[in-house]
């Protein structure tokens, strides 16, 4: 049953990704990329991008020290990081807790320290983007 769970959820998800435009596609491909960068200047150690399971994505997971981190990044064509904190539904928060359970089970690592971050990546035209980074969201 789980298997055919994942099968079901993997031709939902590449059914959505075929109806996104291959503009918001190549926004989240360039935030994502410059999350990582950000993150890797910042000391943290890149060990997974766009990590799958049935309850969804984790777009980065990286280590920090001791900590492993698992990174949503939002990125939006706006002057302010806010409208991309603030597309962080309950709904989406609950599947990227599941999804961190699923990555700790699946790779034997359920006696380490974790936490959920998100990056928010603003981009304006001809200007720097703007990156935020929020530590452990589980407290909001």
């Amino acid at each position: 049953e789980n298997v055919n769970e994942y099968h079901h959820f993997c031709n939902t998800y590449l059914y959505v990704i075929s109806l996104m435009s291959d503009k918001n596609q190549k926004t989240g491909a360039y935030g994502e990329q410059l999350a990582r960068k950000y993150l890797e200047r910042k000391g943290y150690t890149i060990i997974a991008t766009n990590w799958h399971c049935a309850y969804g994505e984790v777009d980065i997971i990286a280590e920090y020290g001791e900590i492993l981190v698992f990174v949503e990044v939002r990125t939006r064509h706006s002057n302010t990081t806010e409208t991309a904190f603030a597309s962080i539904t309950p709904q989406k928060r609950e599947r990227l807790i599941k999804t961190a359970y699923s990555y700790l089970s699946e790779t034997e690592r359920d006696d380490e320290l974790w936490r959920i971050d998100m990056i928010a990546i603003a981009l304006q035209y001809g200007q720097t983007p703007l990156i935020q980074h929020r530590e452990d969201v589980l407290d909001w």
